[in-house]
């Protein structure tokens, strides 16, 4: 059998495989890679150098720069923002709501556009009357479309370029000329969800509502009857403090003032006499709390985490709800609000059966719940360990609660640098954007930990694996022979028609494989098919990522579709009524635009 035959088998299974939907795509993609070893279609080196092609640098980089961007409240800031001036108007929300999210999908692809702007387009919906439903599947959407406005919007984007680059005589795409395409697309997506969406589109509720954290610390603080602020104390040399046994500290001008606790230097808790730059946990009035540390020779180490003077959630510090689980390590162990846990963290308060406990130290049971206080990283941290149970995820609370700081602007400054490296291309585009993923995390924007959950493996996997796949399409002849197929059936000289053809049969695999996988399956074939027509592989190439990014269809078409399904109570047959006439729409535009920007 030839290598051609078998490489077409092979992305026959490849396909049949997808549609089966029973094994995870990352797993497809791999036995992919070694169905083309094992067969002798590729040799070794080729069947794996998928994973180390530029592709797949520069996308991994591009989610940790999407993660910088998102961890740093930019776009959660930016959604508050454009929501807050967008009106109760459904018009005005609606075009406001979807034009951030085709911006946000080209920053930072639609799945981190619409995982930032979901939880506050449900509430927004709920606030003023809406079903979520009438709006989550246009904001999909609309991230769909706004990908197509630059080069780093999606991997199908960075895919064709780099195909038309590969191409004989061949150029890549810009960074912005996805957007002559994308723009109309973008305006036609935001109308047509606007005129159509109300009338076709479910009035369902769902049960799976994500948490509205807006008021998320000032209800931590009500919840927990935290009125008094919580303060560290650093004791100065000369204090009067210094040599008195901590139990017999008179707080008798101080009558409002409770003293919690005293750790030494080292941070471990001291029950013997006071000694100079010990640490004072105090409780109480603020007003008192100042007149003690003037009268009695104290600094303060830390401001009042709540109070007049204080806040619970900044962009630095953070907050936790956390519950003692059953034959958790802690129960039994002796705590009380004020006291430091580990480098970072401070116990505010502690509740039991409903009551909170106050300012008394308690013997932990399961089933305890304490609000614990502390910089975000170690905030984060706690959602990892066994020992407690997170109430509310840290990482989701912080994305829609902490305001702008100079981690944003870091954020801002370092992807203004790599938008501007793409765009005059003085370096290679995985070049620029793995800088950028550098900066993020050498600037602390993001650490090394969040760097490495950020990118989507999955992703990762599914193209690396795929290209081979690609690849033997190319070198076998299997894509001269599909390619003569699709010529044949339009004949030469109709390069529309073989437009269309490309359109349609990438759109129509698009519907139940991986957007990404049908770029990679069907852009040799374009190549090709090109070349036999007589006509340049751009607008081929170009009429490819549109249609890729036109997976209106199925909920299973793209992840977007798949986030939105649960919030928005879709069902499987809900998204055609909106999709269908979508994709019509986008075909006419690219038919239209295509051929004019990027001549036959």
């Amino acid at each position: 059998m030839s290598s051609a035959a078998t490489s077409l088998i092979i992305l026959a299974c490849v396909v049949a495989v997808f549609i089966w939907n029973r094994l995870p795509v990352s797993v497809v993609a791999l036995l992919t890679a070694l169905s083309l070893y094992a067969f002798g279609v590729l040799s070794l080196d080729k069947a794996l150098a998928g994973f180390g092609d530029p592709i797949i640098v520069f996308i991994a980089s591009l989610f940790v720069v999407s993660e910088g961007i998102d961890a740093s409240g930019v776009s959660a800031w930016a959604g508050q923002a454009l929501i807050e001036r967008g009106g109760r108007g459904h018009v005005r929300l609606v075009v406001a709501v979807l034009a951030l999210a085709a911006i946000a999908a080209a920053l930072i692809t639609p799945n981190g556009a619409v995982a930032a702007l979901l939880p506050m387009v449900v509430m927004l919906a709920i606030r003023t009357g809406r079903t979520p439903s009438q709006m989550l599947m246009p904001l999909a959407f609309a991230s769909g479309a706004g990908a197509l406005l630059a080069l780093t919007g999606s991997p199908v984007n960075v895919i064709v370029s780099e195909a038309a680059a590969s191409a004989p005589g061949g150029k890549g795409f810009s960074f912005f000329s996805f957007a002559i395409v994308g723009a109309p697309l973008v305006i036609s997506t935001i109308a047509l969800s606007v005129w159509l969406g109300p009338r076709v589109l479910p009035t369902r509720v769902s049960a799976q509502t994500p948490p509205d954290l807006a008021g998320y610390a000032d209800m931590l603080a009500h919840h927990y009857d935290i009125e008094d602020g919580l303060s560290r104390l650093r004791v100065r040399p000369g204090s009067p403090l210094i040599g008195v046994d901590i139990a017999d500290v008179s707080m008798a001008d101080y009558p409002n003032v409770s003293i919690l606790g005293c750790h030494d230097r080292s941070g471990h808790m001291r029950t013997g006499p006071v000694q100079v730059d010990d640490l004072l946990i105090v409780s109480g009035a603020s007003r008192e709390i100042s007149h003690m540390t003037v009268d009695q020779r104290l600094a303060v180490a830390t401001r009042p985490f709540v109070g007049d003077d204080g806040v619970l959630v900044s962009t630095e510090m953070g907050v936790a709800e956390v519950v003692i689980p059953p034959r958790s390590p802690l129960v039994g162990e002796t705590v009380y609000p004020g006291m430091l846990r580990g480098a970072d963290v401070v116990i505010l308060a502690i509740r039991r059966l409903g009551r909170d406990l106050g300012p008394v130290h308690t013997k932990l049971a399961d089933g305890d719940s304490l609000l614990v206080h502390g910089a975000w990283p170690a905030i984060e941290e706690l959602a990892s360990q066994r020992d407690v149970l997170v109430v509310d995820s840290p990482d989701i609370v912080r994305r829609q609660v902490v305001p702008l700081g100079s981690a944003a602007v870091r954020a801002l400054l370092i992807l203004a640098g790599m938008v501007v490296l793409l765009a005059i291309g003085v370096v290679p585009p995985a070049v620029a954007a793995l800088l950028a993923a550098i900066a993020m995390t050498l600037s602390g924007v993001i650490t090394e930990q969040q760097a490495i959950r950020s990118v989507s493996w999955q992703t990762i996997i599914l193209i690396g694996g795929l290209i081979p796949l690609s690849t033997a399409l190319k070198e076998s002849g299997a894509a001269d022979d599909i390619a003569k197929i699709i010529v044949d059936i339009v004949g030469t000289g109709r390069p529309y028609l073989l437009l269309l053809a490309l359109f349609v049969l990438t759109a129509a695999v698009g519907q139940v494989v991986s957007n990404t996988a049908t770029a990679l399956i069907v852009a040799p074939i374009a190549v090709v098919a090109a070349g036999n027509a007589g006509v340049s592989v751009r607008p081929m190439l170009m009429v490819i990522a549109v249609a890729g990014a036109a997976s209106f269809l199925t909920p299973i078409a793209t992840a977007t579709n798949m986030m939105v399904t649960g919030p928005g109570a879709y069902r499987f047959g809900d998204f055609w009524r909106l999709g269908l006439p979508l994709m019509l729409v986008w075909l006419v535009i690219a038919l239209a635009v295509i051929p004019l920007a990027w001549p036959f």
